[in-house]
């Protein structure tokens, strides 16, 4: 799930009394991510007072954490030229300027908001910390100068000791953060938030018990808090991916917990996007399919939808629908496109290509590799996201295509799956040339891509001996006799050092017994008393073996 970004606001002094407790109830509904509910107050506080700053800046900044720029920038240059607090307005523009990594008017801008402070004052530092925590390109390090900058001047300024926490934390300076919100809690009891991040640590640790505990915790002190629900619900999906054995419990404590979550915020479009950000992460695509075309009904601007429906709807074997859904989402130019987006499309035009047998069209599986490629040049750590569907095709045996998906994956050494992918890469190119012309330009070049996947693989894991059986059996198909030698004894030899129980057992029987004979045939036309020799070694092990009893009477 994708960091989610989050607003604390310090409660300053206003000009009223019914301004402040206005402005301050917004910021109570943003820290309780009722967000629909905060743009209300805020819009009714600029109708009365046009010349409130704050209001735009605060207003801009929930579009902003919601990627509606426009709208964001709207209001913080109606806040520039209000006048109240207009420079805070500086701050929201700085942070555009950081998600388009243009650092220089960035800083200029954050230095307009603080050109005319008081010595005293510490929000807009605070603010600026914010901008640079939540910016799409995190700069901690900026973030954290700023923050202290303000406690410098106020040290037990709670909402400082939050965002520098969190500023600690996006660092993955663990110790300094739990601190930071330690003490904003106790600096200041009301605020939840702080309280709530211990158990964030917690979560991040993987001690998902001491997490819950932590945030039952919150809800002790406010049972309607609702974030701490929405930290319950991830707390619960990591536990049951990370522990396969409380998976079924604790995904349906995750949705429990998600659902309550949206009870307590304003049902909104938005919170209504986060719910099916959600099912995606706890891939409860049924559901989320139904929640997209009830949000298409509701509103059909937000192109987003598009995206959720394409993703479900693939899942749940809807291929013509996935693949218009997120043709609609993907060709307008002002949509965000991820890798993700691609690689379902990719998907879906391979699945619509792919008969009853699970044989696939080859336009079609051609089509639907593009469109991945696009996902993958978009964001290369995709690559982690294509080995289930490649093992899929290699399940069906559609070996061809299986290498081509192994192909985008295996030379990056950073994936997660690296290994594997080398594995079913060689392995998917070895079965999908084994019956063809071995001395073919085009097949010679797959076994030599396939002979060098091996390679990789002995890299990251030398004690992979299959690696060599498999280096063996390529060199074979190419009739290299030194190679054929060299791989299958060195298979034999590490097989060996396994122990007896291992020799033992009828599958490793077979596999000796093929380098062996492989090695004998090797040496029948150089050595025949080398040839004999290994022949004989498979006959003690398989004394029925035909080739090499025929091969043995040849040869002598």
């Amino acid at each position: 799930m994708n960091k989610f970004k989050i607003f604390s606001f310090a409660l300053v002094a206003s000009v009223s009394v019914a301004k402040a407790q206005d402005i301050n109830q917004a910021k109570k509904a943003i820290d309780a991510e009722q967000f629909q509910k905060a743009k209300s107050l805020l819009k009714s506080i600029i109708k009365a007072k046009p010349s409130d700053g704050e209001a735009n800046f605060v207003l801009g900044n929930i579009y902003l954490n919601q990627s509606v720029i426009d709208s964001a920038k709207i209001y913080y240059l109606n806040g520039i030229e209000a006048a109240d607090k207009k420079n805070l307005n500086y701050i929201g523009l700085g942070q555009i300027d950081l998600n388009n990594k243009n650092t220089a008017a960035a800083q200029a801008n954050f230095a307009l908001a603080t050109k005319d402070i008081r010595r005293k004052d510490v929000n807009e530092f605070i603010y600026i910390g914010r901008a640079y925590i939540n910016s799409d390109n995190p700069d901690y390090k900026n973030a954290i100068a700023s923050l202290q900058k303000a406690l410098a001047i106020e040290p037990q300024n709670a909402t400082a000791l939050l965002t520098i926490g969190d500023a600690y934390y996006g660092a993955n300076n663990q110790n300094d953060a739990y601190k930071a919100y330690r003490d904003a809690f106790t600096a200041d009891p009301t605020l939840l938030r702080a309280k709530m991040q211990l158990g964030v640590l917690l979560k991040g640790a993987k001690s998902y018990e001491e997490a819950i505990k932590s945030f039952n915790e919150v809800i002790t002190l406010d049972v309607n808090y609702g974030p701490v629900y929405r930290e319950l619900a991830e707390t619960y999906y990591k536990w049951a991916r990370n522990k396969p054995s409380t998976s079924t419990v604790n995904l349906q404590k995750a949705i429990t917990n998600y659902e309550k979550y949206l009870s307590l915020t304003d049902y909104s479009l938005d919170s209504k996007m986060r719910h099916a950000d959600f099912l995606i992460l706890v891939k409860d695509y049924k559901n989320l399919e139904v929640v997209a075309n009830k949000m298409i009904a509701e509103d059909k601007v937000n192109p987003r939808i598009f995206r959720y429906l394409g993703y479900a709807a693939y899942e749940n074997g809807n291929y013509d629908v996935a693949i218009k859904s997120l043709e609609d989402y993907i060709k307008v130019p002002t949509n965000k496109i991820i890798a993700r987006d691609y690689l379902y499309l990719g998907y879906a035009k391979i699945k619509k290509g792919t008969n009853a047998e699970g044989a696939v069209d080859a336009a079609a599986f051609d089509s639907g590799l593009a469109e991945i490629k696009k996902g993958v040049a978009l964001d290369p750590t995709a690559v982690e996201e294509l080995g289930d569907f490649g093992k899929e095709l290699f399940g069906k045996k559609q070996f061809v295509q299986a290498a081509d998906l192994f192909e985008l994956t295996a030379t990056n050494t950073e994936s997660k799956s690296y290994l594997t992918d080398n594995v079913y890469y060689g392995i998917a190119l070895y079965y999908a040339n084994v019956n063809k012309t071995a001395t073919a330009p085009e097949v010679v070049a797959a076994l030599g891509k396939a002979d060098a996947a091996f390679d990789r693989v002995l890299v990251a894991s030398p004690t992979y001996e299959e690696a060599y059986l498999y280096k063996g059996r390529i060199n074979n198909l190419l009739e290299k006799d030194d190679l054929i030698i060299k791989n299958y004894e060195e298979y034999v030899t590490k097989i060996t050092a396994k122990g007896a129980e291992e020799l033992a057992k009828p599958a490793t029987v077979k596999k000796v017994v093929e380098a062996y004979n492989s090695i004998g045939a090797s040496y029948a036309n150089t050595d025949k008393a080398k040839a004999i020799e290994y022949f004989n070694k498979s006959l003690v092990l398989d004394p029925a073996n035909a080739y090499a009893a025929q091969s043995v009477k040849a040869l002598k």
